[in-house]
């Protein structure tokens, strides 16, 4: 028994279509990772002060939101584990110096909770951020 072959002519094009699909498809996937890796600014209005002068760039910063959110340095930190955080950074400097910067919606007594838990772990220097008074 024989068999004949036939030969067949391979197609010499590619489809671009399932290639564009996948690129457009990583295109979409990148722009919505990228969004998610963005820092997202911490928001506060802070209270105006006609003596206000700029802080140093290299202190700690413990920023309250007006929800009573709690960051330091832009990190996300709670309440109860406020004394803890500080004792762990404050512990082995020298120049223990701590900014507030409390948006205006806070409480006082909620700012001068976190002033009194913060010199029972050793902040030495407490120093509360404010915006230059508008003429």
């Amino acid at each position: 028994m024989k068999f004949k072959r036939r030969h067949h002519r391979l197609i010499e094009r590619l489809d671009p279509t399932p290639m564009t699909d996948v690129i457009f498809n990583l295109v979409i996937f990148f722009m919505i990772g990228a969004s998610f890796g963005l820092p997202q600014a911490i928001r506060v209005k802070l209270p105006q002060a006609a003596t206000s002068e700029p802080h140093p760039e290299k202190q700690w910063v413990l920023t309250i939101t007006k929800d009573n959110q709690f960051y330091l340095n832009d990190k996300k930190i709670y309440l109860a584990t406020l004394p803890q955080e500080l004792k762990a950074k404050f512990s082995t400097r020298k120049d223990n110096a701590l900014i507030i910067k409390a948006d205006r919606a806070v409480l006082h007594g909620m700012v001068v909770q976190v002033m009194d838990m913060a010199k029972k772990s050793g902040v030495e220097k407490l120093a509360i951020a404010t915006e230059p008074e508008k003429p």
